[in-house]
């Protein structure tokens, strides 16, 4: 091969590496996220535990003598095991403002008292803010994507956490039904009938593991099940005295709540904005 000519192709090989180094990875390739279970303890969390069923004394932070929350292989891969026998939840240690939440779920077999004869239920609250166990001695005040069968991602606001849907109510009763362009409820409050917000459609998969997505930026945020839009909420808020004040960032739990449940490949990413195809 002439020198010049080795030369050449030498010199275009360097360009190549030069831009490959220098070059910002695309949006959504896997360097953007963050894994926030590492596959093999829960470091990053924190676990509270309230009363247990018929029980009086809070169990309380990082305490956990019943195992509820355990590392385990489930299907051939690490997951974080949340037997759910008594109610509380693992918190992450740091706070989050404008992101974009991914996990898998799968339930388990065993259901705990008072919940035996219910449907499976967990859950994924966000924007936490505030002391431990204020819901109830359980949970922190936060907005919820729920975890939960036949219901996965309908809204609860959590400990008073307060937001705007676009929604319908059926003849005046029960809560509110996400409808976009419908008519705008303040949840919870005495038009929505309480609160809860029931998802437009269910998309849960029966029996295997079920990907909910969490997109949030400012007060908006984004409740998608295995792909697919079930709501979007605005307005996200708390009182703080006598004023509503923006709710945009906090902790973020996984509850206990009754039943055995496994979650996985829990990451988060930063997010500018909410892409528009989420919100149509």
């Amino acid at each position: 091969m002439p020198r010049y000519v080795s030369r050449l192709l030498f010199c275009g090989v360097l360009l190549l590496a030069t831009a490959a180094i220098m070059s910002p990875p695309a949006a959504g390739q896997a360097g953007d996220w963050k894994p926030l279970f590492n596959g093999a303890d829960l470091t990053g969390w924190d676990t509270w535990l309230g009363k247990p069923h018929k029980g009086t004394e809070v169990v309380g932070l990082n305490t956990d003598p019943n195992k509820v929350y355990v590392v385990v292989d489930k299907d051939g891969k690490p997951a974080i095991r949340i037997s759910g026998e008594i109610f509380g939840a693992i918190t992450t240690k740091d706070e989050f403002e404008n992101y974009h939440l991914k996990l898998e779920f799968k339930w388990g077999e065993k259901k705990w008292p008072p919940r035996e004869n219910a449907v499976r239920d967990s859950g994924l609250l966000y924007h936490c803010v505030g002391k431990q166990g204020a819901a109830g001695t359980f949970w922190m005040q936060s907005q919820e994507c729920q975890i939960q069968e036949k219901d996965c991602g309908d809204y609860w606001s959590v400990a008073g956490a307060i937001v705007d849907v676009e929604g319908e109510r059926k003849d005046g009763k029960g809560p509110v039904i996400y409808k976009k362009g419908g008519t705008k409820f303040t949840v919870p409050s005495k038009d929505s009938g309480g609160p809860r917000i029931v998802k437009n459609a269910d998309y849960e998969k029966a029996g295997e593991w079920n990907t909910i997505e969490l997109l949030t930026v400012g007060q908006t945020s984004v409740h998608i099940v295995n792909g697919k839009v079930v709501m979007i909420l605005t307005g996200s808020r708390h009182k703080e005295g006598d004023k509503e004040v923006p709710l945009t960032k906090g902790k973020i739990q996984l509850q206990s709540e009754g039943a055995e449940v496994f979650y996985r490949n829990i990451a988060v990413k930063p997010l500018k904005q909410i892409p528009e195809e989420y919100l149509k």
